[in-house]
């Protein structure tokens, strides 16, 4: 994946130099139809992906994706792949994450860049701000 194209032209972000920040969001929420993705995806039933891959939002009537232990974040969404940290849902992946990021920047990639240049590292993922 590079640089993806948004509706309002050109963006200045390339998710392949990411470490998923995205997928680290606590509320990364499914609707039905995200759902008969994902268990059409997986051959399983709508039902049994409700329960096997979602769990209730801090908002209470939301469906949120469940996450898993990440060593860079400590947790991000069950469907992330750790060593890659890329999707392994992508071509099923719920509405939310299929919009995201929704303009031409992308808030964590541009610190990312800024962080990278600052440490003269490329490869540091910047997860941590003590102030």
């Amino acid at each position: 994946m590079s640089k993806k194209m948004s509706k309002t032209g050109r963006v200045f972000y390339d998710c392949s130099k990411c470490p998923a920040y995205c997928c680290t969001y606590a509320a990364i929420r499914v609707t039905k139809a995200d759902l008969a993705r994902l268990a059409k995806f997986f051959g399983i039933s709508a039902k049994r992906a409700f329960g096997k891959f979602t769990k209730k939002g801090e908002k209470g009537n939301e469906r949120v994706l469940r996450h898993r232990k990440d060593e860079h974040f400590g947790s991000a969404c069950r469907f992330l792949d750790q060593e890659t940290r890329q999707c392994t849902v992508y071509e099923a992946r719920p509405k939310i994450c299929r919009a995201f990021p929704d303009s031409k920047r992308c808030g964590y990639y541009d610190f990312l860049c800024f962080e990278r240049r600052h440490q003269d590292d490329p490869e540091t993922i910047a997860t941590t701000w003590n102030f």
